[in-house]
């Protein structure tokens, strides 16, 4: 497994592709296209009102809400599915997360702008972990004072990708939208709300 770390400074993301076995991450995709409660939210940007280019679901620990451009998510929650597969990247994060964002790509016209993940609910030096199923997508990576420096991952089926240390910080991300014919995407960040 690949664990370099993929920023050149401030901040550490670590990859590991094919975290999952490609059967065991066919069975996962599966389960939560079906049993999540997936959702499409309006949020707020520059001061507009839009709908998220995605659908979008909140899992976690009771009273772990959390709240980002505009709109508070309250937990619902976990499936045996998401229990499964927090347990497996927590042997490897090193901490026990009790909430999660999924995200759902319907297709590459879904997308994430840029942004960090440093709400205050996440405390200094998040750690977040990132799981991927279905269609690969790239995962964008510029640094917030430094836009010269940049870093890109294609995010495979089943894979791990870690964030932790001061990377919310000092770096940006995004899913950008692509005009490929692609299949749809499941992404997991599991976080750990103060």
């Amino acid at each position: 497994m690949q664990n370099t770390n993929l920023l050149p400074r401030d901040g550490m993301v670590n990859f590991f592709p094919g975290f999952f076995s490609e059967q065991e991450s066919d069975l996962y995709f599966n389960s939560l296209i079906k049993e999540i409660s997936w959702k499409q939210e309006p949020i707020i940007i520059f001061g507009k009102q839009i709908m998220q280019p995605r659908l979008t679901a909140w899992y976690g620990d009771e009273g772990k809400s959390y709240r980002y451009s505009g709109i508070i998510m309250q937990p619902q929650r976990w499936t045996e599915t998401l229990l499964e597969i927090k347990k497996r990247i927590e042997t490897i994060a090193a901490v026990s997360f009790n909430s999660a964002l999924l995200n759902q790509y319907r297709d590459g016209k879904d997308s994430m702008g840029w942004h960090r993940d440093n709400e205050k609910e996440l405390g200094t030096n998040p750690v977040i972990g990132s799981v991927s199923f279905g269609a690969v997508r790239k995962f964008m990576m510029k640094h917030y004072q430094d836009k010269s420096l940049t870093s890109s991952v294609e995010l495979s089926h089943g894979s791990f990708l870690l964030m932790h240390g001061q990377t919310q910080h000092y770096w940006m991300h995004s899913i950008p939208k692509t005009t490929k014919p692609l299949g749809p995407r499941i992404n997991i960040t599991f976080r750990v709300i103060i």
